[in-house]
């Protein structure tokens, strides 16, 4: 097969929608003073106009798939059999259904302030209904609605074709994780999470393939380590920072998708639909000649205006009321947990010994953000502000996103998704990339202070 054998407008359709979709996804842009996509910027316009009315919208969203989810349950989910989509989406297990009602719960509570201040304070379901939702309806709406450019026209077939050389060995991962990857890093972690999970469900991953790209590449956008550093007071130093996080990062990636619990999950796909993707080249293609033709081929085939409108409205709702109830519910525990309780404070104990080893200046201090940043991503960076050495503020601000695993963005959007990882999984693994990435951290804060 040869891209030439397809006529003028097969090369157009792979050509023109994935050249949109670097534009909205991949290229970089400044805007007020930070580099970001142009997904985010248009997501984040879209936060300052509805800015009074998405806490509100978010609570609608989240008690309308409550009552949904219920109602399936107590009608049976037969009803919906010929609407897949919506019996997929309401038609969840048990565990599920409690979640997607606790969410309902604390956010009606945040939003009429009725209740425990532990859970409608501003620090925990305050933060979640207030703040991150809001990021959480725009990205979502503008990404689910422009995704198919990535997905359905090409991109993948030519990125995974060029990178399979790089991302087999180095990362056991098919060549076109790199997009997801590059997508998190220039816009955001929950993009990344998006498009495993569609790339998972088509049956382009296997459950490992995707548990490691969810748990590993669907890494810390530029735009929130900059509000990270700033956060702990060293602003000044946002390159040594980022270089120190690509660094452990990349270790990490190394090293994560070798050993359990990612190692063991299994080489098996959710469908049958890809399941024997290939991946070797033949003899008359060079790789890019033979990943250009996949390209071309796979957008060929994509359909038209319609059905990319139909497919960006399910992933919409896909994130909106399967993802929002369950960040709610379980970020909001997460949170009560970090914020009322001494638990984390008491888990930071046994790292003591290890920033005393590893020098760490106030090491009891430093112990008590390093397992905090499970519940969410920004509290070590909140709780280790007024630390007075500057090295360790660095460490907790590095290792605060090279542990990529939080429960109140990406941890809850992975076990909304359906990528096949589990709490228990999401928590080794957090623990897992802290013991792997503090060393590497340590060692380059000795070398740069």
């Amino acid at each position: 097969m040869k891209a030439r054998d397809f006529g003028p407008l097969s090369h157009l359709a792979f050509i023109i929608p994935s050249i949109l979709g670097i534009i909205l996804f991949m290229i970089p842009f400044s805007s007020d003073g930070s580099v970001t996509i142009l997904i985010a910027i248009m997501a984040g316009w879209l936060q300052e106009k509805l800015a009074d009315s998405l806490s509100l919208i978010m609570t609608v969203i989240i008690t309308i798939t409550a009552v949904l989810t219920v109602l399936v349950k107590i009608i049976g989910p037969e009803k919906l059999d010929r609407t897949p989509f919506f019996q997929s989406l309401f038609n969840v297990p048990w565990v599920w259904v409690v979640t997607r009602i606790l969410g309902m719960i604390f956010a009606i509570m945040v939003y009429f302030q009725a209740g425990p201040e532990a859970i409608i304070s501003g620090n925990t379901g305050g933060l979640l209904l207030d703040d991150l939702l809001h990021v959480l309806f725009a990205v979502f709406l503008f990404a689910g609605l422009f995704l198919p450019l990535l997905l359905n026209f090409g991109l993948l077939e030519l990125f995974g074709v060029l990178l399979t050389k790089v991302m087999r060995p180095l990362f056991k991962l098919p060549g076109r994780s790199s997009i997801d990857s590059l997508a998190s890093w220039l816009g955001d972690g929950t993009i990344g999470v998006l498009l495993t999970s569609k790339q998972y469900e088509e049956g382009y991953y296997t459950k490992r393939e995707a548990a490691v790209i969810g748990t590993t590449f669907s890494v810390v956008s530029i735009t929130f380590s900059i509000v990270v550093i700033e956060e702990v007071d060293l602003a000044h130093m946002f390159i040594p920072f980022y270089l120190t996080v690509a660094v452990a990062g990349f270790i990490a990636a190394l090293i994560m998708p070798r050993i359990p619990p990612l190692s063991r999950k299994a080489d098996t796909y959710v469908t049958d639909e890809a399941d024997d993707i290939e991946e070797e080249i033949p003899d008359e293609h060079n790789t890019l000649s033979y990943a250009y033709a996949q390209a071309v081929e796979r957008g060929s085939k994509a359909s038209g205006p319609a059905k990319f409108f139909k497919e960006g409205g399910q992933n919409i709702l896909d994130m909106w009321m399967g993802v929002a109830p369950i960040v709610m519910a379980l970020g909001t525990i997460a949170l009560v947990i970090a914020e009322f309780t001494p638990v984390f404070s008491w888990l930071g104990y046994p790292f003591i010994p290890l920033l005393e080893l590893l020098q760490v200046p106030n090491a009891q201090a430093a112990s008590e953000t390093i397992l905090v940043g499970f519940a969410d991503m920004f509290l070590p960076a909140i709780i280790g502000s007024g630390i007075e050495s500057e090295m360790t503020r660095f460490i907790i601000a590095s290792l605060s996103v090279t542990q990529l695993i939080y429960m109140s963005e990406v941890g809850g959007l992975l076990l909304g998704s359906k990528v096949p990882v589990n709490l228990k999984d999401l928590f080794i693994i957090f623990l897992l990339r802290t013991i792997i990435t503090l060393p590497v951290i340590a060692l380059i804060a000795h070398i740069i202070f």
